[in-house]
This record gives C-alpha cells, sequence and structure tokens, in this order.
C-alpha cells in the first residue's frame, strides 16, 4: 500500500495562522468545561470561546475568574439549543466517572450510570447544532465499558448524524506534560473523514515509546529544596489530595526523612496549567478549611493542556484549509492519512456489530486508534505518542520552596503505605522507600532495622507506641510551631 500521505497541519504554536469561516478565529463552544483546560489549549492556537457550560459551582468559579465576561451555563440538562451560540468547534469531556477504572469495587455501569448517559443529552445537541468539529475526551477504560458495546454506540451516535468519527489514545507524558496520562481523544468531523483523521493522526507513525517503567524509577533532585522525584509522575487524580496510607501508587516527593504530595499548584503544573490556575473568582466565599481538597479534584478532571494544544493547533489548521473533497475509498485512504493504523489493521462493519447487540452477544476490545465513517470503522494499534515525542521532567514541576507540614505524610501513613506496598509485591521509587523507612524509624523513636523488611513484619504492633505514647506525641507535634518540618527539610 502507498505511504503517500496528505501534509500535516504545521504547528500554530505562539501566534494564529489558522483561520475559521469568514476569516475569523473558530469559536469553541465547551461542555463539561471543568476548570477550562479545552478552551484555554484552544485560546492558545488562537480560537475563542463563547460559551461554557459547567455544574460544579467551584469549577464555574474558576471559570467566572479566568473568563469574566464570558457566557457560562450551569446544566447541559437544562441547556437550550437555543442559547448555544454559533461556533466551529464543540468540545466536551463528558463525565468518566462510570466508566474509569478507578472506580475499583463500586463497578463500571458504562453509558448506563448518572454521569457518563449525558453523553446521550450532548448527541442531542449537537443534532440539533450541528457544529462543523466535535473533540471528545475520556478515560481509556471507555473502549472496552460493557464489552466495547458502549464505544460502539457512541461511534454510531455521532455517524448517525452525518460525522466521521476518528478516536486515538494518547499519553500525556510524550506530549509535553511530565505524567503518565492515557486518555481516548475523538474528533468528529460534519461529513468529512480526511479532516477527522488528520485532527489526530500524522503522516508518519507515532514515535515507539519503550520502556514506561523505566521513567517511575529515574532519580531526579530539585536543586533549591532537594527535593527527589522520578523522572515522570503517576496520573493526576480527581481527589482530595488525603494521602491515608493505603495508597501507594500516588505521585509522592521525597527527602531524607520526609514524604510529602504535591501541593495544588504542582499538580497544576503536571496538566500543563500555570501556577494557580484552580484559584477561584473572589465571589466565591473560602471555607475554613481552604480550597485545596477542591483544587484537587478539580485540577484531576482536567484534561492535560498539552496534549490538547497538539490537537488545536492541528484542527484550527486544517479549518482554515480550502474545501478539496476527500477519497472516495474511505478504508484505503485512511491507512494512507494515518500509517500508524496499519499495525494490525481491523475492519469493524457496524452491521455486524448491531447485529449481535441485539442478540446479547457483542463483546469487542476496540484498538487503541481508528475512524468510523458511516457503516463502517477502520482501526489499528496506533501509538500512544506524536512522531516526535516532546518529554517533561516531573521536578520542573515542584514548588521552589518546600511546603508547609500539612502536605506532608504522618509516620502513622507512612507505615500503611509499605505495608500496603509490600503486601503487593510492588517495589516503590528507591528514594521514596528509604524516605518512608526514616520516616516510620523516626516517628516511633524504634532502632528497629526496616531496610529490606517484609510486609508481615512492617505491620507487626512493635513498631506502634501505646495509644497513650501516640497521643502525648501528637499533642508535642501540634505544639511545634507550623512550618518545622519545612525548616528541619531547609536545614
Amino acid at each position: 500500500m502507498s505511504r503517500e500521505a496528505a501534509d500535516d497541519p504545521p504547528s500554530t504554536e505562539g501566534s494564529f495562522r489558522g483561520k475559521g469561516s469568514h476569516n475569523a478565529p473558530p469559536s469553541v463552544v465547551s461542555l463539561f468545561s471543568g476548570i477550562g483546560g479545552f478552551e484555554r489549549a484552544f485560546e492558545l492556537e488562537g480560537a475563542h470561546a463563547v460559551l461554557q457550560c459547567e455544574s460544579d459551582r467551584f469549577c464555574r468559579a474558576v471559570l467566572q475568574r479566568h473568563w469574566p465576561a464570558g457566557k457560562i451555563s450551569n446544566d447541559i440538562r437544562t441547556l437550550s439549543p437555543h442559547e448555544i451560540p454559533d461556533a466551529d468547534i464543540w468540545t466536551a469531556g463528558f463525565p468518566c466517572q462510570d466508566v474509569s477504572l478507578a472506580r475499583g469495587n463500586h463497578g463500571r455501569t458504562g453509558l448506563k450510570g448518572n454521569h457518563t448517559s449525558l453523553f446521550f443529552r450532548l448527541a442531542d445537541l449537537i443534532e440539533a447544532k450541528r457544529p462543523r468539529v466535535i473533540l471528545l475526551e475520556n478515560v481509556v477504560g471507555l473502549l472496552n465499558s460493557h464489552k466495547g458495546q458502549d464505544f460502539a454506540v457512541i461511534l454510531r451516535s455521532l455517524t448517525e448524524l452525518g460525522y466521521a468519527v476518528s478516536w486515538r489514545v494518547m499519553n500525556a507524558r510524550y506530549f509535553g506534560a511530565p505524567q503518565s496520562r492515557a486518555r481516548v481523544f475523538l474528533c468528529a468531523w460534519r461529513g468529512d473523514y480526511s479532516r477527522a483523521v488528520r485532527a489526530l493522526f500524522e503522516s508518519s507513525f507515532g514515535a515507539k515509546v519503550g520502556s514506561e517503567r523505566a521513567a517511575f524509577l529515574s532519580e531526579h533532585v530539585h536543586k533549591r529544596t532537594g527535593a527527589i522525584v522520578p523522572q515522570i509522575a503517576y496520573c493526576v487524580a480527581a481527589t482530595s489530595g488525603r494521602h491515608t496510607g493505603n495508597d501507594w501508587s500516588r505521585s509522592y516527593i521525597s527527602y531524607a526523612d520526609g514524604v510529602r504530595r504535591p501541593t495544588p499548584t504542582e499538580s497544576e503544573r503536571l496538566q500543563g496549567f500555570p501556577a494557580d490556575w484552580t484559584i477561584p473568582h473572589d465571589d466565591l466565599v473560602t471555607p475554613i478549611r481552604g480550597f485545596d481538597s477542591e483544587r484537587y479534584r478539580a485540577v484531576g478532571n482536567a484534561v492535560a493542556i498539552p496534549v490538547v494544544r497538539w490537537i488545536a493547533a492541528r484542527i484550527v489548521r486544517l479549518l482554515s484549509e480550502t474545501d478539496a473533497g476527500q477519497p472516495s475509498a474511505f478504508p484505503a485512504a485512511t491507512l494512507r492519512l494515518a500509517p500508524d493504523l496499519r499495525r494490525n489493521s481491523t475492519l469493524v462493519s457496524f452491521d455486524d456489530v448491531e447485529t449481535q447487540i441485539e442478540r446479547g452477544a457483542f463483546s469487542y476490545r476496540w484498538k487503541a486508534g481508528g475512524c468510523a465513517w458511516a457503516r463502517v470503522a477502520v482501526e489499528g494499534a496506533a501509538s500512544a505518542a506524536p512522531s516526535k515525542k516532546k518529554e517533561a521532567k516531573f521536578v520542573d514541576a515542584l514548588d521552589p520552596q518546600v511546603p508547609d507540614d500539612r502536605y506532608f505524610l504522618t509516620p502513622n501513613a507512612a507505615v500503611g503505605i509499605l505495608r500496603r506496598a509490600d503486601s503487593v509485591g510492588r517495589n516503590l521509587f528507591p528514594p521514596m522507600r528509604q524516605a518512608l523507612e526514616n520516616l516510620v524509624r523516626g516517628g516511633f523513636g524504634t532502632s528497629a532495622e526496616l531496610t529490606g523488611i517484609t510486609g508481615e513484619r512492617i505491620a507487626q504492633p512493635r513498631l506502634c507506641p501505646p495509644r497513650a505514647e501516640q497521643r502525648g506525641q501528637v499533642e508535642r507535634a501540634c505544639e511545634r510551631p507550623a512550618g518545622a518540618l519545612r525548616d528541619r527539610i531547609r536545614a
């Protein structure tokens, strides 16, 4: 098969080169806006937001701070098509709770869930307004939710409305964000599979990613604070940021005798946002406990800016192209335009898919990339990286000073993490392991040798002093000046 392909859209980084209709900058409607990640990425590429829709009160306050004159709706369920301005591009990171692997034992209800089912409301609005381009994002679990049936429903819903839908799993770590964050992006282009494909795929193969684990073990030291972190962070999670000792798989920052969680500003940088992006508008009253929990949750739910900006640059450029039509042979042309799809390429007929779904026999694992048009989908084992990887380092996202004590783990939490990691046979980042052991040793006043200790031994009661003594330790800790641990680390 020929390797001939259309030229890739050049980057518009730093200036707006592409133009939408009537020589105006492309306009964007953002649904499920969160803290405005899609809007920021597109505006960095010359587009502008004309409507945002977000139900969360805290996130709306963040949007209000960054787009004070913007139009913000608070509920997609009550949003009328008449309230939506005409726009070139729609974006939506529709809720992922019902398909996310992070739900664990809570199960995954897929498109039947209360959150992810809002996709159908999105589809209704798309049918009413028919935007030219739609960019969606969700967790990778969407590809196999309900044995692949949910993803099939999404593809059919959009193709039946006249859209060609490309999709690709992309990992933020290869686009300039220093965290491992794999997400599936879908680009639906009205009546144009060529542009849909070129929005997410290049005319050359994606880069080979090699050993992904090595970056989690490579040590990097922050020159100003002495903090030690791996090259790449784990995926920023939509949690409160509290660490109870049961979760060893989050990103931690280690010192000689202390371990802490990332601060909100560090989490923002890991996602590609400027520091303090998640500080809300002044109209939102600050609670006594502060906004940390809300900030962690909001930034964890956001999109990674570098990935969306890479896609946005391509969409903006494609919108400016003169419409020269597209080849008639969809499968062959798609494989020419996107060489990445030639790996383990498969042709999927939606006639067969619908027959199997009706029989209750459909079970399919969708591949990492593809394009659906009319009643056919072409897919393949696409790379999660662009042809030229852009690497970033966790250490560069760290704050320039050691933060307050409240971000540091307690000895009890350290014991819990060691116990949990050992019980499942997990090898922790070596500097973190050493720092946790030092923290346990110093916190409980034991001279026990902890290096190489097993999960059962670390859990032995002798490591924990009597409750009365623990209470005394807590009381003494509360009496020390704020920032004592921070000052000790600085020293």
